[in-house]
């Protein structure tokens, strides 16, 4: 059994086991963040969460975000958690915006179903392998992915907002 499980000691084994799996690394606030491709997402995953000695049995959080500038332009996020070590741990993968698909986490965790499905309704990731990914949150005749950044903010033809109201 480890001793102390910290970022340093949790990155020397996932690049022990993922020697060409991790792509970047990062520790912004203390928390250590990996980059994976989409094809080894599952297996990282699998390996953090049933290996004896990490134990990151609890999945916080799966998410998206839309960077427009980038080729692979929608980066999937999930945060786990290892109750035991007191450690967390967020993983990141960058898919195609045109075609954004990955395989499901419902495969290690129940409970990444309602995560994966309000990622699907806001973004419009696919996640492959989903038992039931449809809308959650937003109706279901919208064809729209409201957090991607491809509208503009505001209308602008609003007068309201324009700068002789204010005196400028």
């Amino acid at each position: 059994m480890l001793d102390k499980l910290n970022n340093e000691v949790l990155l020397s084994r996932l690049k022990e086991r993922f020697v060409d799996t991790i792509l970047n690394t990062d520790e912004p606030y203390g928390l250590l963040t990996i980059e994976v491709g989409k094809d080894q997402i599952i297996e990282v995953l699998e390996f953090l969460k049933k290996d004896v000695e990490l134990q990151f049995i609890y999945l916080t959080d799966i998410t998206a975000v839309h960077y427009p500038e980038r080729d692979l332009s929608i980066g999937v996020v999930y945060h786990l958690h290892s109750f035991v070590n007191k450690l967390r741990i967020r993983l990141k993968v960058f898919i195609n915006g045109e075609n954004p698909e990955i395989p499901s986490a419902t495969v290690l965790w129940k409970g990444a179903n309602w995560m994966e499905r309000e990622t699907y309704d806001f973004y419009g990731v696919r996640f492959l392998g989903h038992p039931d990914l449809n809308r959650i949150l937003n109706v279901d005749d919208m064809e729209v992915f409201p957090m991607r950044k491809e509208y503009p903010l505001e209308d602008p033809n609003r007068v309201d907002k324009k700068d002789y109201f204010f005196g400028r």
